[in-house]
């Protein structure tokens, strides 16, 4: 009821203003079902200077933001992620309670001494040319306007700031475990976002990111004998000044801008057919079997963006960089930070994995703090499928462990739902299955329940109608609904919404009848085989009434099955031998041993 509010609203604020500015497709975004939606849009310059050897760095930032919501603003906010690398911090503390903390950061943020610390700290801002009143409360800067900012207008931020790049601990950093000297994520001023929701000022605490989207003017003045990799397309010439180089970028329509920066990079590119130029940035003091691995992981990557363009949508930008640098593996704009010593398997699959993201992540770009398990769910399904057919893996399931890992969850007592906020998990295995592999399992088991030729289609719709818009999730389980014209809301309710459960059970085989129960709280449409005793076999689909349909299928369609019923029973036309409830496994179903009877 609050998003068809909101859309009525914003109807009204349309109709009545009729200019084509708030039309424009960047700015006033119309999705494809008549109903109106906006996107806040921010347009960034910045000048940086870096001193490679302080690891410090001045920042000037002329930022226009544009209030396309039919809401009065009154104050805004920016992330400065890079204070999280402090002793005290949210991400420290959390890191040091929590029962399972991410190695990667443990206790080593408490340790940190002042010169190996991260910091952004704001040393003026002006809106408009007038001075502002803003506080910094740990990773959020808290600004109050000298003027309300009015549905439609556009106002300038002048800021000066500076900045510590921290030890690398956490994506962001110095001197990494491989020795990158700079991977620079988060590093600037962000403005937080506002949609329909109000404002996303989450402090960073442990998990990702989300922003607004807009274009990006970058000059980045740095020691001339680092080679530079990043967001955006290089401007010429590099202008050079003494020991420094000034390089220039521009990233139009992307919703954050990061970088890297090593004297050892090896650069090298590879074009993907009609389509971007490829980077590849590894240290030269990797093995000689390690560089060989990054050679021919590009024609990988090539491969990798041919599939994802064909199975979701074309991608939109021009280049796209592999980088080595960070802690792991992590997506950003036009480009990944990937750790480098890997063997060649690795290396495949930790890009297939992040340059998906660009989908997910980067152009539908779900609330990642709200939504993680539709970003990393989404992404490890599709890479899953990636890999299977890039590397010749020839899986029957691609998404098998992914169903192996939600099950052992779910027959835990530790799963929590897939609405809880990303950095409120009790603990940090729970978040990484429930995000990563319920959220595959909630997709691969969708083409159980609508088709697979259905899924392919509602997951193309999907992004030809939600790129660049923010989707939550009933945008996409409306998109599926729209390709089938079935009733899915009660899929993601007690898939996503609760820790309900899928059992199912053969109960008994008498003769010509077969009794099946459900046991767990949700509901499922059904498949099932039914063997005979003269060797033949019948397969059957039982409809979920709810679901107001059938999926395409060559089975024998017979009544369909109530949720409220807790039994079923139907007869056939020969004796039966044994029955098998969905023998494909497309069901999460958590006891399978109860799925099958033989008399």
């Amino acid at each position: 009821m609050k998003k068809l509010l909101f859309s009525i609203c914003c109807l009204s604020l349309l109709l009545a203003c009729g200019t084509a500015s708030q039309m424009d497709t960047q700015k006033s975004v119309t999705k494809s079902d008549n109903s109106y939606y906006w996107q806040q849009h921010v347009d960034y310059k910045m000048e940086v200077d870096m001193d490679v050897e302080s690891y410090q760095y001045q920042g000037k930032q002329k930022l226009v933001y544009t209030n396309n919501s039919p809401d009065v603003l009154k104050r805004v906010y920016y992330h400065l992620y890079f204070n999280a690398f402090q002793p005290g911090s949210e991400m420290d503390v959390r890191s040091r309670t929590i029962s399972d903390p991410d190695g990667r950061v443990g206790d080593r943020i408490s340790k940190l001494k002042p010169n190996e610390i991260g910091y952004v700290k704001v040393n003026s801002l002006k809106q408009n040319g007038t001075t502002l009143n803003h506080k910094t409360v740990g990773t959020v800067l808290e600004v109050q306007l000298a003027k309300a900012i009015q549905p439609g207008e556009s106002v300038t931020f002048d800021m000066d700031f500076d900045g510590q790049v921290p030890v690398q601990i956490r994506r962001s950093g110095r001197n990494s475990s491989e020795d990158v000297a700079l991977s620079m994520t988060q590093w600037y001023p962000k403005l937080a976002e506002y949609d329909f929701e109000g404002w996303h000022a989450d402090p960073y605490i442990g998990r990702e990111f989300h922003g607004v989207w807009g274009d990006f003017d970058v000059k980045l003045t740095i020691d001339k004998d680092y080679v530079v990799a990043g967001t955006g397309y290089q401007q010429e010439p590099v202008k050079t000044n003494g020991n420094k180089k000034t390089i220039h970028f521009i990233a139009p329509r992307v919703h954050d801008f990061m970088w890297a920066a090593d004297p050892d990079y090896i650069h090298d590119t590879m074009q993907v057919p009609d389509g971007p130029i490829l980077n590849f940035y590894y240290k030269n003091t990797l093995s000689d079997d390690q560089k060989a691995d990054w050679k021919k992981l590009q024609p990988k990557t090539v491969a990798l963006m041919q599939y994802f363009s064909e199975q979701i949508g074309e991608y939109p930008y021009k280049q796209y960089s592999v980088i080595q640098g960070g802690d792991g593996g992590m997506e950003y704009a036009m480009g990944t930070l990937i750790t480098g010593k890997r063997s060649l398997g690795s290396l495949v699959g930790v890009t297939a994995h992040e340059l998906a993201h660009t989908w997910f992540q980067f152009l539908l770009a779900f609330n990642e703090l709200k939504h993680e398990w539709m970003d990393e769910g989404f992404t490890s399904y599709i890479s899953d499928y990636a890999m299977n057919e890039v590397m010749n893996q020839n899986k029957a399931n691609p998404t098998e462990s992914a169903y192996r890992s939600y099950i052992y969850l779910a027959k835990s007592d530790k799963e929590q739902p897939l609405t809880t906020h990303a950095d409120r998990y009790v603990y940090n295995q729970v978040y990484g299955i429930q995000a990563y592999s319920k959220g595959s399992v909630f997709l691969e088991q969708l083409g159980y329940v609508i088709g697979e030729e259905n899924l392919k289609t509602t997951i193309k719709k999907f992004y030809t109608d939600f790129a660049f818009k923010h989707p939550t999730p009933m945008d996409f389980i409306r998109t599926a609904e729209k390709v089938t014209d079935f009733e899915l809301d009660w899929y993601l309710m007690d898939f996503a919404q609760t820790t309900n459960t899928i059992d199912y059970a053969v109960t008994d085989i008498a003769g010509k009848t077969v009794s099946l129960a459900r046991i767990g709280l949700m509901p499922m449409p059904i498949d099932i085989t039914v063997t005979y005793t003269d060797g033949t076999s019948e397969n059957f689909y039982i409809p979920l009434r709810m679901m107001r349909g059938s999926k395409p299928t060559t089975a024998t369609i017979i009544a369909d099955w109530a949720w409220a019923f807790p039994t079923y029973t139907f007869e056939v036309s020969k004796t039966v031998k044994s029955v098998e409830i969905d023998p494909a496994k497309g069901m999460a179903d958590i006891d399978r041993d109860n799925n099958t009877m033989e008399k």
